[in-house]
């Protein structure tokens, strides 16, 4: 199999950079990441391959067995019934809260087994999140009989829907609200079972005469929301990382042309910027079109539009991997748009109906987007944006593999799947091409400047040397102590876990949402392993919200926060992705 199946390496000495300080051997990873991506053997392209054939197929062949339409060879001639795309909408929702969808496979750091979620939802005494403190009945952070009951029911019910003659009340009504139940547990089955999307589109079903000007609804939705938290300071640094890891991009000179001036800048240039800004134009302006056309060529035109918008996406394999989601994407443009172009999403009569989908699709987004902390990035229609929260986890030596033995957990510790997947020798590389990527975005650059000052013997936050802030393990700030003695990055050495590693092996899924490893989780780990000052300390970085600057926190798992602040996303910018620099200022 030769290089199918084997990473590709570097091209510097894997011995000499592995002797190098942390930071330089990160600026050496993102240079490479610009040329080589992940680097991950090719073979793990094929398994999403597989994979989408398997979610294509394997609905074709159950949605064939709906009465009254017809079997597989008959697929175009009913595709576009209603009852069809009713049942894709839960097939996909089914398929991701079993954890086969995003976030799934190698390239989110999945090696063995490449999905966890189901494993985990149906396990008790596993982690799990709550998302508000508020709601009676969901007290604790362990998995309990409730939710796995909650889970299992979840799924027979969406598996009863896909063989019905008909989606009506008595099969939609039980499943939302076991969804509902089930994501006020534990908010990351219903961030996984895409519930923004997927259950907000089967729910409006319950009203069958305004369903598919409702499911219009949501999807316009779900593109302009897409589209409009792309204009931000952060979407150009997303294209490049992005297209530098496309497996179909063969050209040095385009992934050099993407870069200020590579090797030296590596900041996004102005050609990452055109493409990151043209596609934002084409994602609103054609389903505008698709909005008010009647069919015809303009409908036809913004369909080949968003067909193509949507298979580009595909084919670069995003990290987070949202494959289905994009083919899902397809189906409805074409179903939706196309075979019912005569449905107006403006021409619905229920007034409960319309207060869903203000609420669900403009009162949250609006929300979510000015106070992020209080939502995940998902119903806010963030997608994609590179404006996410984000973590960085540092253990002291022997510490993550403590953490990780603390936990219920069904599958292997992250550096174990990566030991297992490329080898103790690469894996290293792994390891820091994962941290390379982070550093691509701006969020990653800020979290660098956190892991430099977590090193420092005192850490000095600001520019101003003669006006600084120092912060110590005892959470105290400005009193001068410095910070506990850390030992230095390396083979034996701290470990640095990007927060979504984290979340991977401690909670089964993840999906770029960075509230599923800020200070809850934390504090779920620290109730569970038995730390000490210093074991284990996060940088915890927020969205930016519409105004207002990103706002950071760094946290000991044994004496909480230690130190907050704010930091600009002009200001990130500015800085290469490998800085330190970045001005950080303190909370008063």
């Amino acid at each position: 199999m030769g290089k199918f199946t084997e990473p590709v390496l570097p091209d510097f000495d894997l011995d000499e950079w592995a002797r190098r300080p942390y930071f330089e051997r990160l600026q050496a990873m993102c240079v490479d990441w610009s040329l080589r991506g992940f680097g991950i053997p090719p073979v793990a392209y094929l398994f999403y391959v597989v994979k989408l054939i398997f979610y294509v197929g394997g609905f074709i062949v159950v949605a064939s067995f709906t009465p009254g339409i017809g079997g597989v060879t008959d697929f175009g001639d009913w595709w576009f019934e209603p009852i069809v795309f009713q049942k894709a909408v839960i097939w996909t929702l089914l398929w991701e809260v079993l954890g086969l969808g995003c976030g799934s496979g190698p390239l989110t750091g999945r090696m063995n087994p490449p999905f966890t979620a189901v494993a985990f939802f149906l396990k008790r005494g596993t982690v799990r999140l709550r998302p508000f403190s508020w709601v009676p009945g969901t007290a604790g952070d362990s998995r309990t009989v409730v939710d796995v009951v909650l889970y299992a029911a979840l799924l027979a019910l969406g598996v009863r829907a896909l063989f019905v003659g008909e989606i009506d009340g008595d099969v939609i009504l039980p499943f939302v609200i076991v969804g509902l139940l089930a994501g006020l547990r534990d908010k990351t089955v219903f961030l996984a079972a895409r519930a923004e999307h997927y259950l907000l589109t089967t729910a409006v079903f319950l009203w069958p005469a305004d369903g598919l000007a409702g499911a219009k609804a949501v999807q316009l939705a779900l593109w302009m929301g897409a589209a409009t938290s792309k204009l931000n300071h952060h979407f150009p640094s997303v294209i490049t990382a992005m297209l530098s890891n496309h497996p179909l991009n063969f050209s040095d000179r385009f992934r050099r042309a993407l870069y200020r001036d590579h090797p030296r800048d590596m900041r996004s240039s102005k050609l990452a910027a055109v493409i990151a800004h043209g596609a934002t134009v084409v994602e609103y302006t054609a389903p505008l079109v698709l909005a008010f056309s009647v069919g015809g060529w303009p409908t036809t035109l913004a369909l080949v539009v968003m067909v193509s918008f949507h298979l580009t996406i595909l084919s670069s394999f995003p990290l987070g991997v949202p494959l289905e989601w994009n083919i899902f994407f397809v189906f409805s443009a074409l179903s939706l748009f196309g075979h019912h172009s005569e449905v107006r999403f403006w021409e619905i009569d229920s007034p409960l109906l319309i207060a869903v989908l203000v609420v669900c699709c403009l009162v949250v987004p609006v929300l979510g987007n000015q106070w992020p902390a209080k939502a995940s990035f998902l119903p806010s229609m963030r997608y994609y944006a590179g404006n996410w929260a984000a973590s960085v986890w540092i253990f002291k030596p022997g510490v993550y593999q403590r953490v990780h033995g603390s936990l219920v957990t069904p599958i292997p510790s992250y550096l174990d799947q990566v030991d297992t997947f490329v080898g103790a020798e690469l894996a290293p590389v792994t390891m820091a091409r994962g941290q390379a990527f982070r550093s691509m975005h701006l969020q990653g650059r800020a979290l660098n400047a956190l892991i430099a000052r977590l090193l420092e013997p005192v850490a000095v936050i600001g520019n101003d040397p003669d006006n600084c802030d120092r912060f110590d393990g005892g959470g105290r700030v400005g009193d001068g102590r410095g910070v506990a003695e850390l030992d230095p990055i390396g083979d034996e050495g701290l470990t640095v876990l990007d927060g979504e590693l984290v979340a991977a092996t401690a909670l089964g899924w993840n999906f770029g949402e960075g509230h599923l490893h800020h200070e809850q989780l934390l504090a779920a780990i620290a109730a569970r392993c038995e730390l000490a000052e210093g074991d284990l300390r996060c940088a915890f970085l927020e969205s930016e919200p519409m105004f207002g600057p990103l706002h950071w926190r760094i946290a000991d798992a044994a004496t909480g926060r230690i130190a907050e602040g704010h930091v600009e996303a002009a200001d990130l910018v500015e800085q290469q992705p490998w800085s330190t620099s970045t001005p950080l200022a303190t909370s008063s």
